[in-house]
C-alpha cells in the first residue's frame, strides 16, 4: 500500500490540511484535491473513487472530507483501515470545523505522520499516536525547567522591588506627616 497523501478538505475542495508521503509537486496535489469534490456523487455508499492514475479513499466528516490519495495498486482494505484510524485521530486533536482544523494543522500533521510512515500504515492505535505526539525530549524538559526558574527568579526580584517601593512610600508618608506636625511648632518657636 502506498498512500500518496492524507488530507482534510472542505466540501468545495479547499485543502485545510494535507500531508504528502511521496515526492509530488504542489500543483499536482492541489489539482488532485480540487478534482475530488467534482468526482464525488451525492448519496453514494462507496467510500472510494478511482481515476486513471490514483484512488481516492474518503470519509465525510460533517462539512469536510478526510481523504487518502493512494496509488491504484494499493490494498483497498488496508487503505480503509488507515482511513478509519485517521478518522478516529482527527477528533482527538480538533473539533470538526474549518477554523479549528486550520488552528491545529501541525498537531494533525504530526498525528498523521505517526500513523503513516513513507506512505505505509504503521501498526499503531489512537492511544499510541497520542502518546507519541505528547512525548517530551530531555532537552525540552530542561528548557522548560530553565524558563520556569527564570520566571520564578523574576517574580522574586519584582516582589523585593515592590517591598522596597512600599517602604519608601511609608517613609515618605511618615516624613510628610512629621513635617506637617513639626512645621507649626517651628514657627511658634521662631526656628524658621
Amino acid at each position: 500500500m502506498v498512500v500518496l497523501a492524507a488530507s482534510i478538505i472542505s466540501k468545495s475542495g479547499k485543502a485545510l490540511v494535507s500531508r504528502q508521503y511521496v515526492d509530488m509537486s504542489r500543483i499536482r496535489i492541489e489539482g488532485l484535491l480540487a478534482a475530488f469534490p467534482k468526482l464525488v456523487g451525492t448519496g453514494k455508499q462507496h467510500t472510494y473513487l478511482e481515476t486513471e492514475s490514483v484512488r481516492y479513499v474518503y470519509q465525510p466528516i460533517e462539512g469536510l472530507y478526510l481523504l487518502l490519495i493512494t496509488n491504484k495498486q494499493s490494498n483497498i482494505l488496508e487503505d480503509l483501515d488507515t482511513l478509519r484510524l485517521l478518522s478516529k485521530l482527527v477528533p482527538e486533536y480538533s473539533s470538526l470545523d474549518e477554523d479549528s482544523i486550520c488552528k491545529t494543522a501541525f498537531e494533525l500533521i504530526f498525528a498523521f505522520d505517526e500513523a503513516i510512515s513513507l506512505g505505509n500504515k504503521e501498526n499503531v492505535t489512537v492511544q499510541q499516536v497520542k502518546q507519541y505526539c505528547e512525548m517530551e525530549s530531555h532537552e525540552e524538559k530542561a528548557h522548560k525547567l530553565m524558563m520556569q526558574s527564570k520566571i520564578n527568579e523574576t517574580k522574586d526580584v519584582m516582589k523585593k522591588r515592590a517591598s522596597e517601593l512600599d517602604k519608601i512610600r511609608v517613609y515618605t508618608t511618615l516624613f510628610s506627616i512629621l513635617t506637617l506636625c513639626i512645621l507649626p511648632w517651628r514657627k511658634k518657636w521662631h526656628l524658621i
